[in-house]
C-alpha cells in the first residue's frame, strides 16, 4: 500500500488576494502578524479615523485658584493679600486672622448667599485646625457641607469642586511661614 502523503496549505494574504502555500507555519502564526502587513480600510477598525462634532461648548469652568503663599493668594491673576472669601464670581478680603477667630459672625457671609451654596471649603493655614463646634452646627443646620482642610488641600478641593460646577465657596486663611529649612546657628 503506498503511503498517503499529506500536505497542509496554509493561506496567505498579500496584496494581489489569497495565495495557498505548503510551507509549515507555525499554529500561532497569523496573517496580520507579518511583518509586511499593512492596514488598509476595511482591514482593521484602528485604521478608521474618528471624528467628533462639538454640540456645545463649555462655559469658563470659573474661579480659580492658582497659588498661595503665607501673604495671601493668587485668584484668576489677581492677588489677595491675607484671608479671603471666594464667592463665584466674587473675591473678598475675610476678617478673619487665624482658625480662632472663625466665628458665626464671620461665616454668616457664607449663608446669605442666594443662590445657597452647597458645600463651603474652610482653609486653616498651615495644618487642619478644629473649627468652633457651634459653626460647624450653624451650617449644618443652613444645610451647608464643610470641610475643613489646611489651605494647599483647600485650594486644590475648592478647585475640583468647582471645575465640576458645583455650588462652593472657600474661606481661606493663608498658611503661615515653613521654619523647617531654616538653619540655626549656635
Amino acid at each position: 500500500m503506498a503511503a498517503a502523503v499529506r500536505t497542509r496549505f496554509l493561506l496567505q494574504r498579500s496584496t494581489q488576494g489569497v495565495l495557498f502555500s505548503s510551507r509549515a507555519a507555525p499554529a500561532f502564526s497569523s496573517p496580520f502578524l507579518c511583518r509586511a502587513h499593512r492596514l488598509e480600510s476595511g482591514d482593521d477598525e484602528l485604521y478608521q479615523r474618528t471624528t467628533v462634532s462639538l454640540m456645545k461648548r463649555e462655559a469658563d469652568s470659573g474661579i480659580l485658584i492658582h497659588n498661595y503663599s503665607p501673604t495671601g493668594f493668587n485668584i484668576d491673576g489677581n492677588r489677595v493679600f491675607g484671608p479671603c472669601a471666594v464667592l463665584p464670581p466674587a473675591i473678598l478680603q475675610w476678617n478673619v486672622g487665624s482658625y480662632r477667630d472663625i466665628t458665626e459672625e464671620s461665616i454668616s457671609l457664607f449663608h446669605m448667599l442666594e443662590p445657597p451654596i452647597e458645600i463651603l471649603v474652610l482653609g486653616t493655614g498651615s495644618r487642619v485646625e478644629q473649627i468652633n463646634p457651634l459653626v460647624l452646627a450653624l451650617l449644618k443646620r443652613k444645610r451647608i457641607a464643610v470641610e475643613v482642610q489646611d489651605t494647599s488641600n483647600a485650594c486644590a478641593t475648592f478647585n475640583f469642586l468647582n471645575s465640576e460646577r458645583r455650588l462652593v465657596a472657600a474661606g481661606l486663611i493663608p498658611p503661615s511661614y515653613s521654619t523647617a529649612l531654616e538653619v540655626k546657628q549656635d
